[in-house]
């Protein structure tokens, strides 16, 4: 049952009165979205209430735009939300009554605004502010509203951006007057009233995923000398370094993060993936704390220190989703000591890479993609027995269709992107959630809105049983330098014209996994398949070369264009399957990339080719070499070179572990 609300949206006087501005728009529409004039905005909140006696149940429902973390009586309780478009947003609920205390007791807030146009919050929109109610025993004893105090953090000031503009890089200034804000005893006399936010037009739904868990991580290794402090972690993660320090008020400690060292074994702090993680701490005197509130992505850190400041302690607080394994590695694998080791690398990707959404890149974009998505969302439900990861997918995507029936590619965000395939990528993940989870009452809830989508396609880009005349980017393969060639102009910013193998294998899976949920709930088929598979083998088989060519454009043969029907079981007869793999042999999975691995894999699994399936998860080129150049989770490619801006920390590749799990990969097929 949803939370009604007595409390209010509040903010400060400088978000008081901004109206909400829409960041929503289709791709290729030219848009002008100004700069915020309001960006990394660190805004606090404090409220004193007291309470007769220690409360039995207490619960605190909360939320905040972009993202707030809470403390009560100078103890972090959690933070949050999970992303989530304005008209829907997501508030969470924290257990609260063993932070209380008989007499005066103190919620502490820090709350964030960024005002970035990206792939990490719907931000850059003019809405920011704190709601909460805080119940004890069912009765609502504290609400926000204007008797909570408020203060800007003067700390934090930004020196430059990241990744994608994924974050702002900051200076941190212990002297500010803010800074131990979150303590009991801190001084607020100084700050102001709250605002109430006029005319604020969220509307709150329970956040259905759970909140993030943290394990404080040591560093593995410690070198020392003068003026410099190297930690190395074991393995990237993702987190907050925490550091303790003293020294003299206003030394400057340099902090670098990276996730490998340099020759010379400094740390590369300017990431392949495009972000620089180089940032000052400004110490306050005496002894003091890191108060670092956004995350990065980074397994070594190296301090430039001045002369007499010590470091007292150092560690990584890892953030992560809740994660308990629950499917060992299939038996036929066990013992096999290649193949353990990806099992483990999947494992390990998944139990730390997975936030508050499931993201691809954990530090240059930070996003909730569609797409290679729905193949890491899949794999940690198949590890977990856990669907909320892909429920919450599922229903975003859906969520989406305020922007266009056709949907995007970056969810509950600001910025706009659209991917053919994303969508139709989709519809399987809807599939493969009713077979694995046996859920046929979410598959009712679901079903007619794969149907809308489907539609939307037909009507948007069907011509005579093919989709062409694209105003979304075909990916086929990413990078370029893994596409085989493919024949197709595909380029991004620009309408596809040319109808193509990908993207059509990608429909006819797709009408095709509709027909097959129509069958799971007793319902006549969605629409006939045999005009689509018509009209494909017509436009893109070359019978005297029994393979499919890349486009109508071109005679140009491809194992990319070919993996796609081989994947989903588009056979136009007896010899296909031997021809693709005719033209696999020798090129072998690390020849290709995320998308067209994917289908790969379940075209060994639909022959029952355990030996192929075998020999791909141990391609020497692939899962195996990532784990040779060193890394504990997986790349963005199969090494740290095959990509001129490489995330190593990167989940799709996880997707490994779906096929080594102890699970049923009959149900993976279309």
């Amino acid at each position: 049952m949803e939370h009604l609300f007595r409390g209010r949206w509040i903010t400060t006087d400088e978000f008081a009165a901004v109206p909400p501005r829409s960041v929503f728009h289709r791709q290729l529409e030219k848009t002008e979205l100004p700069d915020d004039p309001r960006p990394d905005r660190h805004i606090l909140f404090r409220k004193k209430f007291t309470l007769r006696e220690a409360p039995r149940d207490a619960k605190l429902f909360v939320t905040a735009d972009d993202y707030c973390k809470l403390w009560i009586n100078g103890r972090f309780a959690g933070q949050g939300p999970a992303p989530s478009y304005h008209f829907r947003y997501n508030y969470f609920v924290l257990d609260v009554a063993s932070f209380l205390q008989p007499g005066e007791n103190v919620i502490a807030a820090h709350t964030l605004y960024q005002g970035l146009i990206n792939r990490v919050w719907q931000s850059g929109d003019g809405r920011h502010g704190l709601l909460l109610d805080l119940e004890i025993d069912g009765k609502t004893i504290l609400q926000s509203d204007e008797s909570f105090l408020a203060a800007r953090h003067t700390g934090f000031r930004p020196t430059g951006k990241c990744g994608y503009d994924t974050q702002f890089l900051e200076e941190y200034d212990g002297r500010a007057p803010e800074a131990g804000f979150e303590k009991p005893d801190f001084d607020d006399s100084r700050w102001e009233n709250a605002v109430v936010k006029r005319g604020d037009d969220h509307k709150t739904v329970l956040q259905k995923s759970r909140s993030l868990v943290f394990e404080k991580i040591a560093p593995v290794k410690t070198e020392k000398a003068p003026g410099l402090v190297r930690l190395d972690f074991g393995g990237v993660y993702v987190g907050y370094l925490g550091l303790t320090a003293r020294g003299r008020r206003g030394e400057r400690v340099t902090v670098r993060c990276g996730q490998e060292l340099n020759g010379d074994g400094s740390v590369r702090f300017d990431l392949r993936a495009n972000c620089r993680y180089e940032e000052d701490w400004i110490l306050p005197g005496g002894d003091a704390a890191l108060d670092w509130f956004d995350y990065k992505a980074f397994r070594y850190a190296e301090l430039l220190l001045p002369e007499g400041t010590e470091i007292t302690e150092a560690f990584l607080l890892a953030r992560h989703y809740p994660f308990a394994l629950s499917v060992p590695l299939r038996k036929e694998y066990r013992g096999d000591a290649a193949l353990e080791k990806v099992w483990e690398l999947c494992v390990r990707s998944q139990r730390y890479g997975v936030q508050e959404v499931i993201q691809d890149c954990m530090e240059r974009e930070k996003g909730f993609y569609l797409g290679d998505g729905c193949y890491s969302a899949m794999t940690n439900m198949i590890l977990t027995k856990d669907d909320s990861m892909v429920r919450k997918m599922i229903d975003d995507a859906f969520a989406a269709s305020f922007v266009t029936d056709t949907l995007v590619t970056c969810l509950d965000c600001s910025l706009m992107q659209e991917i053919a395939e994303y969508p139709l990528m989709l519809v399987n993940l809807v599939l493969w959630h009713a077979r694995f989870t046996g859920d046929v009452k979410y598959l009712e809830t679901n079903y007619p809105k794969v149907v809308s989508l489907l539609d939307a396609y037909r009507r948007e880009y069907e011509k005579n049983g093919l989709l062409r005349d694209l105003d979304k980017w075909c990916v086929v393969e990413w990078p370029k330098n893994f596409q085989h060639g493919y024949d197709v102009d595909i380029a991004e910013g620009k309408v596809c014209r040319e109808a193509h193998t990908a993207i059509n294998a990608y429909y006819l899976a797709a009408v095709r996994a509709a027909n097959r949920m129509a069958a799971i709930l007793g319902r006549k088929a969605y629409r006939d398949e045999a005009p689509l598979l018509k009209a494909f083998l017509e436009a893109f088989y070359l019978p005297e070369e029994g393979l499919f060519r890349d486009g109508e454009g071109t005679r140009h043969i491809s194992l990319v264009g070919n993996a796609f029907p081989f994947g989903f079981g588009i056979v136009p007869d007896g010899g296909f399957d031997d021809r693709v793999l005719a033209l696999y042999a020798g090129k072998g999975i690390s020849s290709l990339s995320f998308f067209a691995s994917f289908p790969m894999l379940m075209g060994f699994v639909r022959l029952g080719r355990e030996d192929l399936l075998r020999e791909a998860l141990g391609d020497e080129g692939a899962w195996l070499r990532m784990i040779r150049e060193g890394a504990a989770v997986t790349f963005e490619g199969w090494g740290r070179d095959t990509k001129w801006n490489t995330s190593l920390f990167h989940l799709t590749f996880s997707y490994a572990a779906l096929f080594l799990a102890e699970t049923d990969l009959k149900k993976l097929l279309i």
